[in-house]
């Protein structure tokens, strides 16, 4: 499977090829040296060395392990992503990964590790054989190699953990999966990322040799995907057997041995490489990876290495020019240059150049709502207190449970897989080449609030700030009248409503008519998630569910540190369909989804119920 970990090609590109394309003026910045890396099975891999032009003494290496390609020529001037890193000085190194472009092998989109097998390769062993081949060969490096990348080029640096270099001194894993079936790019809990898997396996394996979108006849995908119909039919209409890891996805329906494997993570039990973890909480890609691996090396952490960092940004965003916004949600600081600048370039410059100090925090956030820098010396905080909020059967959220005799009063919807609730407003543009679906995840959820098929409940309006720091989750007590079924939770910062001829600032500042405009009583998502009901008993062995008997849904809703402000209100939607970004549960049980027959596509009555197991709990900090 491999992680197909897979990045948002944006990120993946930021500084693949054309960010390197010769322009008129200035000089080249660097000097440019290609070279054929061996690993240990004979194996080459395409590498490209890039020395700063002005280099006068021994500078650290920092590299990059792609499957996105390398530059064919030494950039003309810094690139962004680049210029806070560069002021330190270093020699930067990109590679393509093996059976990408001119590297040799064959490219699985694996991320599967068998460090118990002398002759088994992985990216774990091209990492330790390149990063060998390098302090040996690269002229003038002082003997530290650093690594950082985001998404497929974060795993590729993450999993150099289960095997450094000695000369590994540090690293930064960006938005790294971590295991494709339970909450990474490829599924959420079992459930397929539908649009993304086919479009990405696409992507990187249709040609060897260069990126490859998926060729779309209609601008709507989700007319695409709807009119697709059953999932057996993208091999027998469109792939016909050719992408490898499309064929893995659908062998594979449940979390079997092979997906087990894929789960690197699982084998990482300490802090032994300095490593800063980043992530995006409004990642569309990677969200959960870098506070899994996190969590994992802080299991022996005795040099306290471990870092996290995470702010209210897409797949990559900090790695932008600027990350003063996300889509209309205003930040209010330039997000992304501030984190390369004060947290990226200094825990570098510590750790491979010896200057500057250890940071003494364990995570750092960028704050949504009150849209300032935090740091936390433990996570979650001390003080962040689990805290309930009930769905009631008026429709509203509350701090109160709802009566014992309300037990077996429910809110219903029928869900129908023929008109699927879209993941984002229509119409959706394919995956890549990346457009708006960098930004889906805040988009305003006003567009499904009528729906029938989606129940909505709402709090009173804050009488003060709420913030909410911590691991957040959702339990639903709901039935349904099919033999399976998914259940799909969001948590939403509904903002005030006021009338545009009155200019409001939230910030208390001079009017800002523009932000009144296009944020009034707007439906901002904050965590997202669903679960599907084959798998709540057994991720392994799924087994269909009881119709009409009301059971406990868990819906694992992630990291978050926000601030609903005074005046704005809570709100909780309720689906059964998210589409195509998850894919058509049948509603009736079938041994796997991906062989089901159009018949077996049924509508469903679902049922959430008012008692006190039907709540959001949230970690409420002082």
């Amino acid at each position: 499977m491999k992680k197909s970990l897979f990045p948002s090609l944006m990120m993946a590109l930021s500084l693949a090829p054309a960010l390197f394309a010769q322009q008129t003026t200035p000089p080249p910045a660097y000097s440019f040296r290609e070279a054929m890396i061996p690993v240990r099975d004979g194996v080459h891999l395409q590498t490209v060395i890039l020395a700063p032009i002005n280099q006068t003494g021994p500078l650290p290496i920092l590299f990059r392990r792609t499957p996105y390609g390398v530059p064919d020529a030494a950039p003309r001037q810094v690139p962004t992503s680049w210029k806070e890193l560069a002021q330190d000085g270093y020699i930067f190194v990109i590679q393509n990964l093996r059976g990408r472009f001119k590297s040799e092998g064959v490219f699985g989109l694996t991320s599967a590790v068998d460090l118990a097998d002398p002759k088994s390769t992985s990216e774990t062993t091209d990492a330790y054989d390149s990063i060998d081949w390098l302090v040996k060969n690269v002229p003038n490096n002082n003997g530290k190699v650093g690594m950082y990348g985001v998404s497929y080029d974060g795993m590729t640096t993450g999993m150099t953990l289960l095997q450094p270099h000695p000369a590994l001194t540090a690293i930064s894993e960006q938005a790294s999966p971590v295991d494709q079936w339970m909450n990474d790019d490829m599924h959420r809990y079992g459930a397929l990322r539908e649009s993304y898997a086919v479009e990405y396996a696409v992507l990187e394996q249709a040609d060897k040799n260069k990126n490859t979108n998926f060729d779309f006849d209609v601008y709507d995908t989700y007319t695409w995907y709807l009119r697709l119909g059953q999932l057996s039919n993208v091999n027998a209409n469109y792939l016909h057997g050719t992408i490898p890891y499309w064929n893995d996805v659908v062998a594979h329906p449940d979390y079997d041995s092979f997906w087990k494997k894929e789960a690197w993570v699982n084998q990482l039990h300490s802090s032994t490489v300095p490593n800063l973890n980043v992530a995006g909480f409004y990642d569309q890609e990677d969200p959960w990876g870098p506070w899994q691996i996190f969590r994992h090396a802080a299991e022996h952490d005795p040099q306290g290495t471990n870092f996290m960092v995470a702010g209210p940004w897409y797949h990559g965003e900090w790695q932008s020019p600027k990350g003063d916004s996300i889509g209309l949600l205003a930040l209010g600081r330039e997000t992304a240059r501030e984190f390369r600048e004060n947290i990226e370039a200094p825990f570098f410059r510590y750790y491979l150049h010896g200057r500057g100090a250890q940071p003494t925090w364990r995570v750092t956030t960028f704050q949504s709502g009150s849209n300032r820098w935090r740091t936390y010396a433990e996570w979650p905080p001390s003080g962040s207190k689990p805290t309930n909020l009930y769905l009631q059967c008026d429709g509203t959220l509350s701090f109160r449970e709802a009566g014992s005799g309300k037990r077996d009063a429910y809110r219903e919807y029928v869900s129908d897989p023929a008109n699927p609730v879209p993941y984002r407003q229509r119409p959706i543009s394919p995956t890549y080449p990346a457009g708006d679906w960098r930004t889906w995840e805040t988009a305003d959820q006003r567009f499904v609030e009528n729906r029938p098929d989606v129940l909505t409940y709402v709090s009173a309006l804050l009488d003060h700030d709420l913030t909410i720091t911590g691991e957040t989750s959702a339990d639903l007590f709901a039935s349904t009248s099919g033999t399976d079924a998914d259940f799909v939770v969001k948590l939403i910062d509904v903002y005030p409503e006021r009338a545009e001829k009155t200019p409001w600032n939230p910030d208390g500042g001079p009017p800002a008519g523009a932000f009144a405009r296009t944020m009034n009583g707007y439906e901002l998502p904050i965590a997202m998630e669903g679960r599907r009901g084959r798998y709540l008993a057994s991720y392994e062995q799924p087994a269909p569910l009881k119709p009409n008997v009301p059971i406990v849904w868990k819906i694992p809703l992630r990291d978050r540190d926000h601030v609903f402000l005074k005046g704005h209100r809570l709100m909780l939607q309720v689906q059964s369909t998210w589409f195509p970004v998850i894919d058509r549960n049948p509603q009736k049980f079938v041994p796997s989804i991906y062989q089901a027959k159009a018949s077996d596509y049924v509508k469903a009555t679902q049922r959430v119920y008012c008692a006190a197991e039907s709540h959001i709990t949230l970690p409420v900090a002082p």
